[in-house]
């Protein structure tokens, strides 16, 4: 594959995924990301004790006017496949909140030489626009699920939203997305219990399931390592009780490490940027819903895009822009080394 005008980085890496957050907004409060519940104080406080001890943190949301209009996300995704970027992944915060979006997945979906168009979703929101978002042309759609128990996917997200996510993913199956991939963030001492029940609702669904080590993403910094359960420590249990076979990639960027069941039904995945990095690979580009581009989901450095587009720089200087931001693409996180730095900002607003 030819990389003449593409985004490559100082480290020879051609840059071909773009993720673009529609929105910070959420309508849960995960532990991982925005820890704002009660429950998340108590765990946070009585466990590890890292949470303050005044009231939660509460986030502030991008105003409104701040937020790329769908003209201007037309606008850069059109600028970014033109420089050989194939996957477009829609996030957010909860990118459904945002009004009208299945009316950008169609601009999108139209802009030639977009291979994959994605979406990440908490699935609350899912069922009221399935089949509008599979009609505009969206591709794939990932869903979290961090807990098949009622109490437990409560406590974890603030919301009593389990019914809801169980049924937009059967929905999205029913509607021909393929794969419907299903994402569990792993957090020791809150749903590292049930790492099996998880892994045997993707066999029993024929899903993709990807478990996700913990990361240091949250609001209120109180990330510790210890409440890491590693991608290999997952594989174990998970080998104990199912017979798995590895999967080969044919992409060398992708974040996962893959297995099948032995009956062919469903899939397992696991995603270990903490205890084993793969950032050699890394070929992602991120865009804020404010018009930040990240080179990195840890980078502590954000690409003011936005006041060059509503400044009216043309496509030829936004193209030259965007191969100097690559060039600034980091050679790698550094988690759990005294150096590392949390980013400024949470998952939420950062775009998945």
């Amino acid at each position: 594959m030819s990389t003449a005008g593409s985004l490559v980085d100082s480290h020879g890496r051609v840059l071909r995924d773009l993720r673009v957050s529609l929105t910070d907004r959420c309508n849960f409060r995960c532990l991982y990301c925005l820890p704002e519940t009660e429950a998340a104080q108590n765990f946070y406080r009585g466990r590890w004790a890292r949470m303050p001890d005044s009231a939660p943190i509460v986030q502030q949301w991008t105003p409104r006017s701040n937020l790329l209009t769908f003209e201007e996300i037309e606008r850069v995704v059109r600028i970014a496949i033109g420089l050989g970027i194939k996957k477009i992944r829609l996030t957010g915060g909860e990118p459904l909140l945002r009004q009208g979006a299945e009316h950008l997945v169609a601009r999108i979906a139209k802009i030639p030489g977009v291979e994959d168009l994605a979406m990440t979703t908490n699935g609350f929101l899912f069922a009221e626009k399935a089949r509008a978002l599979r009609e505009a042309g969206l591709h794939r759609i990932s869903f979290s699920l961090d807990s098949l128990d009622r109490d437990n996917f409560k406590k974890i997200t603030g919301r009593d939203g389990l019914a809801e996510v169980l049924e937009s993913i059967r929905l999205a199956q029913e509607l021909g997305f393929a794969p419907v991939k299903v994402n569990a963030v792993v957090i020791r001492g809150i749903n590292d219990h049930e790492i099996e029940s998880l892994a045997e609702f993707a066999r029993e669904r024929n899903l993709s399931l990807r478990f996700i080590e913990f990361m240091p993403l949250d609001s209120a910094r109180a990330w510790l390592k210890e409440m890491v359960v590693s991608g290999a420590d997952i594989l174990q249990r998970l080998r104990a009780r199912n017979e798995l076979k590895p999967l080969a990639s044919d992409n060398p960027s992708s974040t996962s490490k893959r297995w099948s069941f032995a009956d062919g039904r469903g899939e397992i995945g696991i995603i270990a940027p903490v205890s084993e990095p793969f950032c050699g690979h890394c070929n992602r580009l991120r865009l804020t819903a404010d018009g930040k581009v990240r080179t990195c989901l840890f980078s502590v450095t954000e690409h003011d895009l936005r006041s060059r587009l509503r400044a009216g720089a043309s496509d030829a200087e936004l193209n030259e822009w965007f191969h100097g931001v690559a060039l600034q693409k980091e050679a790698r996180h550094h988690i759990g080394e005294p150096e590392f730095v949390s980013p400024p900002r949470s998952m939420s607003c950062i775009g998945g």
